[in-house]
C-alpha cells in the first residue's frame, strides 16, 4: 500500500513538460542562457543604447515618449554626416539630447527666412513639414564641432536647443 503523504511530495511533472522547461540536456540549456544573458549585457553596454523621448524638439521625425535605440558603433570607422539623427551627451550618462546634424566641421551654417544655409547655399530639409521664420548669422564651425538642430522649427528659435558640439559628445546614430 501506498502512502498519501509521499506521492504529494515526489510530484513530479509529466515527461513533456519538464523537456519543455528545461530541455533535455539542461546543462546545455544554463549555458546558452548564461551565453545569451552575457551577449545581452554586452550589447546594451557597449553597442545599442536605448533612449527615452521626452519632448517635441524632433517632431514630426520621432515622436514624444517614444522609446529608440542608439548604435554607438555607428562611428567607429566613420566620421558623422550631414542629415544623421544622433544622441549627444550632455551631462553624466543619462541626460542626452537627440538632433539632426546639419553642420560638418568647417561649413558656415545660418538660417535665413528660416531655410537652412551651408556655405551660403539653401540645403533642401524634406523631413521638415512646417514653417520656420529662423534668422540665425552664419557661423564657420571649428575642426572636430558640428552644427546640430531638432526637426521641430515651428518652435520659436529662441526655445531651441541647437548650436555647436564637440565630436567627442556625439555617442551615436539612431536607427530607424
Amino acid at each position: 500500500m501506498t502512502d498519501p503523504t509521499t506521492n504529494a511530495h515526489s510530484f513530479r511533472p509529466p515527461a513533456w513538460l519538464r523537456t519543455a522547461l528545461i530541455g533535455r540536456r539542461p546543462k546545455r540549456m544554463l549555458a546558452r542562457i548564461v551565453v545569451l544573458v552575457v551577449a545581452v549585457f554586452l550589447a546594451r553596454a557597449y553597442v545599442v543604447l536605448p533612449i527615452h523621448l521626452r519632448g517635441t524638439s524632433m517632431l514630426p521625425t520621432y515622436q514624444d515618449g517614444g522609446v529608440n535605440f542608439v548604435n554607438r558603433l555607428a562611428y567607429a570607422r566613420s566620421e558623422p554626416k550631414r542629415g544623421d539623427v544622433v544622441a549627444i551627451r550632455l551631462a553624466g550618462q543619462s541626460v542626452m539630447y537627440l538632433k539632426r546634424i546639419v553642420g560638418l566641421p568647417g561649413d558656415t551654417v545660418a538660417f535665413h527666412k528660416g531655410h537652412l544655409l551651408i556655405n551660403g547655399a539653401v540645403v533642401e530639409e524634406p523631413y521638415l513639414n512646417s514653417g520656420c521664420d529662423w534668422e540665425i548669422p552664419p557661423e564657420t564651425l571649428a575642426p572636430n564641432l558640428y552644427y546640430v538642430v531638432g526637426d521641430n522649427r515651428s518652435m520659436p528659435e529662441k526655445l531651441h536647443e541647437k548650436g555647436k558640439t564637440p565630436r567627442q559628445r556625439i555617442v551615436g546614430r539612431v536607427l530607424w
